[in-house]
Formats: structure tokens, C-alpha cells, sequence
């Protein structure tokens, strides 16, 4: 299974992405700002998400708002 950023970059497990668009929490109050790095991600089963840690949050990422740094 081939996993790719938004850019179209292959991912892989450990990689460090950067968000590329302010996203909204889905069941909280908070927001993840453009920019925000995001290290040593996990592959999922989909092809369209990741897992990784944000501000201490573990939480499941769609790829097509990620980009490879």
C-alpha cells in the first residue's frame, strides 16, 4: 500500500509531516495551525490517513492536508 502526501511523496513510518491548512479538532474546541510538525507518524490501514501526535494528542491525520519534510 502506497501512502502519499498531499505533494504526492511517499510516506513512511516515521517521517515528519507538516500541516498544510489550519484544521478544526473533531470533538474539541481546539485547532491545529498551518505549519505544525508532526514526527514519527504511523502508517493506518487506509491509504488516506496517518496517525501521529499533536500538541501531546495522539490523533489520525488525512494525508491530502500533510506534506513531507
Amino acid at each position: 500500500m502506497d501512502v502519499k502526501d498531499s505533494n504526492g511523496t511517499l510516506l513512511s513510518e516515521g517521517d515528519s509531516v507538516s500541516v498544510i491548512k489550519d484544521l478544526k479538532v473533531k470533538g474539541g474546541s481546539g485547532i491545529i495551525k498551518r505549519g505544525t510538525v508532526v514526527k514519527n507518524i504511523k502508517l493506518t490501514d487506509s491509504e488516506e490517513e496517518i496517525e501521529g501526535r499533536v500538541e501531546k494528542t495522539h490523533m489520525v491525520l488525512k494525508t491530502c492536508f500533510l506534506k513531507k519534510m
